[in-house]
């Protein structure tokens, strides 16, 4: 617990001047009797009045000082158990108690403040912010923070991952939010970061040594549990949780961003800047900005390289989706490019399809074309896709198709009308009739199910679904017709006149 110094003033003016014990004053204050005991102890000065007693350990002192100084992490329970087979009898719980007052103390470790030059170092990390649920995904919401070591300006950006490319990408954020790069970059213990460390020898990733070359600065990691090196950016994480995130509300990723990049050009920069607390950070940094390594001309590609194999159908698994290629590239390697907005397939330098990343989980990205070529070619695809699209609109249709499978029924058939129920009444009323037909016992059949529909709709006072069946001539009338020359008509209008 921690009191005022004023109630530490009359702790110890009740003690020493009015001879209080340590539980009236606790009474009386209405304080802990912990409390009362530390601040006497704190103060250094004699208990007056207090009577030492004899304790069952005094006897066992000097061996557990010197267990003690020998093995400082040895657990309460252990030396109890030490000092019972010695003869000790007390309590465990107040041995645990005393041990607590025995225990030799760490000294505390003194640091100096680091200073850097402007435009010389910038401190990057990741942060965990939870997580978020994307249809049926739930995806980590990490938080890339960069932070200048002199200004304190801050870059921060979210992502659903932690992997190199976005790693990569925030770099190039901060930087292109910067207009410029810092000459040093500190890093903790990342993975994405460094592969390897043997005492001072480190093996850095050698696609950051890549990116760090392009743009020119050195990558510094800081030393093992040293994380004072980098308290600027554990400070800003921290302000980060506290300033920014911390009861915010936001509909996805973009809008979070989107506040993000408001939150560091506003109220994060008007902050006092720390080394010159006479002005803000947005003016530090328009001091610090100069100093910064200016940019290169060509950006570095922060795109995910990564190879998949493809199987028998026309689609590629990637980060937890399914995306989809023309089907004369099956059962072949290929390459995926993707970035935070979207996934490219390419075999070698030919890009065969460019899609809009999703970060559900199950999901089927499909281009039309790739499938309607594959139908095109294999007519028997046409039932099976008309299988999978009535599963994904009403699953309950797997368990229809199943009975009637096992009843001989024509496939094919129910297949075609469960579609057109689908097209009049929606996938909702589709499920819902079908789960009802399944629970009544009855055939597995469309008739059924449609029947079931109509008990549904008239429960519900709804009109009639319309199909709207257009006259043969009004379906007709965009239908291309080819011109006939005109100058046939002057040839037979010439013969005419010949013959007349």
């Amino acid at each position: 617990m921690t009191i005022g110094a004023e109630l530490e003033a009359q702790i110890l003016r009740y003690y020493h001047v009015e001879k209080w014990r340590c539980g009236t004053i606790a009474r009386q204050l209405r304080v802990h009797r912990g409390t009362v005991q530390r601040v006497l102890a704190q103060a250094g000065l004699p208990r007056i009045g207090a009577v030492q007693r004899a304790s069952q350990i005094d006897a066992y002192l000097p061996f557990i000082h010197e267990t003690l100084k020998k093995f400082p992490s040895l657990t309460a329970s252990r030396l109890y158990a030490m000092v019972y087979e010695r003869g000790y009898r007390g309590s465990h719980h107040h041995f645990r108690h005393l041990i607590s007052l025995h225990r030799p103390r760490p000294v505390p470790e003194a640091y100096l403040r680091l200073r850097t030059l402007p435009g010389e170092q910038a401190q990057v990390d990741w942060a965990s912010f939870g997580h978020l649920q994307i249809g049926r995904a739930r995806r980590p919401l990490m938080a890339f923070v960069m932070v200048l070591s002199w200004s304190r300006q801050i870059y921060l950006r979210f992502f659903l991952d932690a992997r190199m490319d976005s790693f990569l990408a925030g770099h190039a954020g901060a930087f292109e939010a910067w207009s410029g790069v810092p000459r040093v970059l500190l890093y903790d213990n990342l993975r994405s970061a460094v592969l390897e460390r043997q005492g001072d020898a480190i093996r850095f990733h050698p696609t950051l040594l890549a990116f760090a070359a392009h743009h020119r600065y050195e990558p510094r990691p800081v030393a093992v549990a040293r994380g004072n090196e980098k308290g600027r950016v554990e400070r800003a994480i921290r302000f980060v949780r506290e300033s920014f995130f911390a009861a915010r509300r936001f509909t996805d990723l973009d809008d979070l961003n989107a506040q993000a990049a408001i939150w560091c050009a506003g109220p994060a920069a008007e902050r006092p800047c720390r080394e010159e607390p006479m002005i803000t950070v947005r003016e530090a940094f328009g001091r610090e900005q100069p100093s910064l390594l200016t940019l290169p001309e060509n950006p570095y590609p922060c795109e995910l390289l990564l190879a998949v194999k493809v199987g028998k159908t026309p689609y590629v698994r990637f980060d937890l989706n399914d995306y989809t290629i023309p089907y004369t590239h099956v059962r072949r390697t290929l390459t995926v490019r993707a970035d935070p907005r979207r996934v490219r397939i390419l075999d070698g330098a030919d890009l065969l399809a460019t899609h809009e990343r999703s970060y559900d989980r199950g999901a089927q990205i499909e281009i039309a074309a790739h499938i309607d070529a594959l139908v095109a070619r294999k007519h028997e695809a046409r039932h099976h896709r008309g299988l999978d699209h009535l599963a994904r609109a009403a699953p309950a249709s797997r368990t229809l198709m199943l009975h009637a499978a096992e009843r001989g029924g024509n496939l094919g058939n129910i297949t075609t009308h469960l579609l057109r129920l689908l097209d009049r009444y929606g996938p909702a009323e589709l499920q819902a009739a079908i789960e009802e037909t399944l629970a009544s016992d009855a055939a597995p059949h469309p008739n059924p199910v449609r029947l079931a529909l109509e008990r549904r709709r008239e429960a519900r006072q709804a009109p009639p679904p319309v199909t709207l069946i257009l006259p043969e001539h009004v379906r007709n009338k965009d239908t291309l017709v080819t011109p006939h020359r005109l100058d046939i008509y002057d040839q037979l209008a010439g013969g005419a006149d010949e013959h007349a």
